[in-house]
């Protein structure tokens, strides 16, 4: 364990920090996570109208307000389930409110705003790194060699950018965890001394494939100081990468849009491509979702059939060469010679991390689109509910209800009903209307005249089974094209959509929204009260109470807990909570909650000129609504994956020094391991000095 030491000096060559990109991103993190998608254009056309304006123009204040009351009781209830006046009343003044004694879990110093080449955490805090990018995973798998890199040991070390994180017991070795961590993306021009954009070599694109997809690893726990080691070669260990066999399973599996040359039956695909967020199900398996898949793909120009071409471009599909040129290597990636390769892409992914020997499979009845999480929840009668959300500019936020009750018990005959429950159900998107009218929505961030942002909402039917509720519209072309899909039914266009997470205690569902700067641009759609600014740059909370806290039901209210960037810009929000005491917070993107039902927002891409960082946000009482930082991350880096438990921070630092010019001779960071490193990806474990909880 070491103490953070941010006045370390640390030897780090100059580069540009930041580009003219969404947030405050890196124009190479753009280039490379996400295929600039910021720089392309927004691949949602549809015309699909805010239904707030609709209603704003044809019924008065009062009648919209009835007609939302009985969703509208839902805030109320799901509010006295924390016990605080101020959650359980929308619009709770901020005349008066004063903040009370620190909640369970928040009661540290905020960590500053800064820009070190570290992690940064609270004063009477030490952190550890756990597990690094190359570092060992099964047997037999060699040390890191950065200068001698070989896809053989890849594929059997820790991959490349992790993001997503669950940590696990172990019934059967009480003294152990067990960590699964997606790896979200590769950026090659940090990973290869020498390395030529243009022209790639066959081992370094066949390293990258196994940099991809996901870890299992098995972590020693030492419970005096709360330090995680990972036990190298454990049987339960495990690499998923760009190219293991999946299974396709639900609806859609053997539909011809899912066939190709290499898998005529439209069941069986090779490996898993963007992984971001994800989530655990009841039954212990592991969710992920595959987000930015299309930027891996090629000539999507050249395609000639004008609905091929369409369905390409509406999943952000365009161009020609692909960033990484893996169609040279593999056909697959080249969708002029296989249409279809890239629709077996962009679904939720679920692997058993308890069983080594099972295969992961695609999860074809929870839609495609850029998966950014997967957040189960059940209802009262023990059906799973999935809440996902699109992380795109202007898509749109989802929820999947199983027609099956969980199976408790881990007997064989429990966990294969259980695991059925993702193939049988009906999936739904969201429409938000805002009890404003659109004329008090004028883009400025600025609150209506009833003091919050907030309404009803409808959760709209696309597929169940084999039937579609889309006019014009089959259920598989609903589960393969999801988008165009929600598209017709007139979803709510969402300032990118990122994670998930519904509270374990009221079942309010939180949604994070990261930015969207060309909300209002010419020929985009204008605020709406769930998006409430124009040039959204730094992104908002939304708390969505299910009618009657029934996570099936089909009607919601809604309220935005945080508008976010700098409380000093009145466009700011913070919950009626004092502006002056809080952190400045910008583009919340992962989501946790803590053993207290504190919120607590991993970052991406801040806009306000600091390093991304990790917050926790009060969500009952005097306190709801303030933001405390509790750590920041190296230079260039996002937080990513956080786990929140009684005694330990868990974050996964993604790409740190991923600056414009970076390079490992020119490097834009040295941590974790200083000067003469390369910058490694890795996971961060932080813990009390001498032990204890964590914000006690």
């Amino acid at each position: 364990m070491h103490p953070s030491s941010p006045d370390e000096p640390r030897r780090v060559v100059s580069l540009p920090l930041l580009a003219p990109h969404q947030g405050g991103r890196s124009a190479r993190t753009c280039q490379y996570r996400c295929g600039n998608a910021c720089d392309h254009p927004v691949p949602n056309t549809s015309d699909n109208a805010y239904l707030g304006d609709v209603i704003a123009h044809a019924v008065s204040r009062r009648s919209l307000l009835l007609a939302g009351a009985v969703v509208s009781l839902a805030a109320g209830a799901t509010g006295a389930l924390t016990g605080s006046a101020a959650a359980a009343t929308p619009g709770a003044a901020a005349a008066g409110r004063h903040p009370g004694r620190s909640p369970r879990g928040l009661d540290f110093r905020p960590v500053a705003a800064n820009r070190a080449d570290a992690v940064t955490v609270p004063d009477g805090y030490e952190q550890q790194v756990v597990i690094r990018w190359g570092d060992p995973v099964l047997r037999g798998a060699p040390a890191f060699d950065p200068a001698r890199q070989r896809a053989a040991a890849q594929a059997a070390q820790f991959g490349y950018n992790c993001d997503y994180l669950a940590l696990l017991d172990l019934p059967s070795e009480r003294s152990r965890r067990l960590l699964v961590a997606n790896h979200e993306y590769t950026d090659e021009e940090l990973m290869f001394a020498g390395y030529d954009p243009e022209n790639p070599t066959r081992e370094q694109v066949e390293i990258a494939w196994a940099a991809h997809g996901m870890s299992v690893v098995v972590l020693d726990e030492e419970r005096r100081s709360g330090a995680l080691r990972p036990v190298a070669g454990h049987r339960l260990n495990r690499r998923i990468t760009a190219t293991t066999p999946f299974e396709f399973t639900g609806p859609a599996a053997g539909s011809s849009l899912l066939r190709t040359s290499a898998d005529p039956t439209g069941t069986r695909v090779l490996g898993t491509l963007n992984n971001c967020g994800g989530g655990k199900t009841p039954w212990g398996t592991v969710l992920s979702g595959e987000e930015n898949f299309n930027q891996y793909f090629a000539n999507a120009e050249a395609v000639t059939d004008r609905q091929t071409a369409a369905r390409l471009a509406r999943y952000g599909l365009a161009g020609g060469a692909s960033e990484r040129k893996w169609e040279r290597f593999d056909e697959r990636f080249d969708v002029s010679r296989e249409p279809n390769e890239v629709n077996r892409y962009g679904w939720v992914i679920e692997i058993d991390p308890l069983d080594p020997e099972s295969g992961p499979r695609k999860l074809t009845a929870l839609g495609r689109l850029k998966h950014e999480a997967a957040e189960p929840r059940l209802t009262r009668d023990g059906r799973v509910v999935i809440y996902m959300g699109d992380d795109e500019r202007f898509d749109y936020f989802y929820k999947y209800v199983s027609d099956g009750r969980v199976h408790s018990g881990n007997g064989l005959a429990a966990r294969r009903h259980n695991r059925r429950l993702l193939d049988e159900g009906t999936l739904y998107v969201a429409r938000f209307t805002g009890n404003s009218p659109a004329g008090q929505i004028d883009g400025t961030g600025a609150l209506p005249e009833d003091g919050e942002f907030d309404g009803t909402g409808e959760w709209i039917p696309l597929a169940s089974g084999t039937r579609s509720f889309v006019p014009g519209m089959t259920a598989e072309e609903v589960y393969v094209f999801t988008r165009l899909a929600a598209d017709r039914v007139g979803a709510t266009k969402m300032d990118r959509p990122e994670d998930v997470e519904p509270h374990p205690s009221t079942g309010t569902v939180y949604i994070a929204l990261t930015n969207n700067s060309n909300r209002g641009a010419a020929g985009q759609p204008g605020p709406d009260e769930v998006n409430p600014r124009n040039a959204n740059r730094h992104g908002q909370v939304v708390e969505v109470m299910e009618s009657r806290n029934d996570p099936a039901a089909t009607r919601f209210s809604w309220r935005l807990l945080l508008v976010c960037g700098d409380p000093a810009d009145p466009g700011t929000y913070f919950a009626g909570f004092p502006k002056d005491q809080v952190s400045p917070i910008s583009c919340p993107d992962n989501l946790a909650f803590d053993p207290h039902g504190n919120l607590w927002i991993a970052t991406d891409g801040n806009a306000l000129g600091s390093n991304d960082g990790l917050f926790g946000v009060a969500l009952d009482g005097q306190n709801r609504g303030q933001v405390k930082q509790f750590l920041t991350v190296p230079i260039g880096a996002e937080t990513c994956g956080p786990i929140v438990e009684e005694d330990r921070v868990l974050v996964a630092v993604q790409h740190p020094g991923e600056l414009d010019g970076a390079t490992p001779e020119n490097p834009g960071s040295v941590w974790p391991d200083g000067p003469g490193h390369l910058a490694r990806p890795s996971v961060v474990n932080v813990t009390r000095e001498h032990g204890g909880r964590i914000g006690a």
